[in-house]
């Protein structure tokens, strides 16, 4: 059998020896042939496809115990395990991208002074739906803190109204600019022990939430509720669904459309007590909108619809009235939670 050595198969591949040295101990790219008395490493010219498969994945940054199973697959499913993990990357990158840039122009003190104060116009309102026997929704709105959670479990109620109830003492008080994120990251944490302290690993809940700071407002969100920006005229959602089914259409394996029918599209990957939260900043301005809500009414009212009740409503109470109307008239098969707030300038 022809082989090359490590030195020209480092060469071929654009992987230096010391790196194949490492896979080989790695049991991620073995040679083919070792030799018993000089302890060289040939490889064989078919490993070649391997080696530059590793090399791309790595220059892509994924960890080598990631890289060692996507090797091991056949090229589709290969293919879609990339996917995944590169949507991972940008999801995670955008939260990085935008606390870099608060951080810059909080330290640089850019355009702070002539940013204008804001402050938040609400409504909050939770309904136990039209088939639900009881309500597990909790909604909540403030001068600064806008919150929905969707619990489950026997003690569904309680959970998300204490993981609320956690958070309640950020909307009073001043909050201090620059810490704001690791102040929300705090709270969090206490709102999972008080969920965790209720005693029992089945109950549990979901948890997005907005806090005002100055021009910005600081997101935490895990779960399956929704925050939405209507700005302009355009409706943007501005969380990611921690869902079974959001991961199959982030992967290519199914469409936004063949998840509304799909049989686990309730299946959460992460709640509350069981994964961590994402965290971001987005800059608010006046005019701007946002509805935050349950999948009692993400499921059921499309996002086009809300929309144009977003756009028409003249008041946040008319909204929030408008939309549990809409998810109630399309058979409310679940609690109903939403709160629409409006961000308007303070007057001078």
């Amino acid at each position: 059998m022809q082989t090359l050595t490590i030195g020209a198969f480092a060469r071929a591949s654009r992987l230096s020896p010391k790196a194949l040295r490492l896979y080989d101990e790695l049991d991620l790219l073995r040679p083919a042939h070792v030799d018993p008395d000089t302890g060289y490493r040939h490889y064989a010219p078919a490993q070649l496809e391997q080696a530059r498969l590793v090399a791309w994945l790595r220059r892509i940054g994924m960890p080598l115990a990631r890289i060692r199973e996507v090797c091991a697959l056949e090229p589709t499913r290969a293919a879609s395990e990339i996917r995944a993990y590169w949507s991972q990357v940008e999801a995670e990158t955008a939260v990085r991208r935008d606390l870099a840039a608060f951080l810059v122009d909080h330290l640089s003190n850019a355009s702070r002074k002539d940013a204008p104060m804001l402050e938040l116009r609400y409504c909050a309102h939770s309904d136990p739906g039209r088939v639900r026997p009881a309500n597990q929704d909790t909604a909540y709105a403030g001068a600064r803190l806008l919150a929905v959670a969707d619990g489950y479990g026997p003690a569904g109620a309680p959970a998300s109204s204490a993981a609320v109830e956690a958070l309640r003492f950020l909307d009073t008080g001043e909050l201090p600019a620059g810490d704001v994120l690791n102040l929300l990251e705090e709270a969090v944490r206490g709102a999972s022990e008080a969920v965790r302290g209720l005693g029992s690993d089945e109950n549990g809940t979901t948890l997005t939430a907005l806090l005002l700071t100055g021009s910005r407002l600081a997101l935490v969100h895990v779960g399956d509720c929704r925050a939405y920006l209507l700005r302009d005229g355009g409706l943007f959602r501005i969380t990611h669904d921690h869902t079974m089914v959001q991961s199959l259409i982030d992967e290519g394996r199914l469409t936004p459309e063949e998840a509304t029918a799909h049989p686990q599209r309730a299946l959460l990957l992460k709640a509350l007590t069981t994964g961590t939260p994402d965290l971001g900043l987005h800059d608010a301005r006046p005019g701007d909108r946002y509805l935050l809500c349950s999948d009692g009414l993400s499921t059921v009212v499309p996002d086009a619809r809300a929309r144009t009740v977003l756009t028409t409503a003249q008041t946040p109470e008319e909204a929030v009235r408008a939309l549990v109307t809409e998810a109630n008239a399309a058979g409310g098969p679940d609690n109903v939670s939403c709160v629409v707030a409006d961000v308007v300038a303070t007057p001078a």
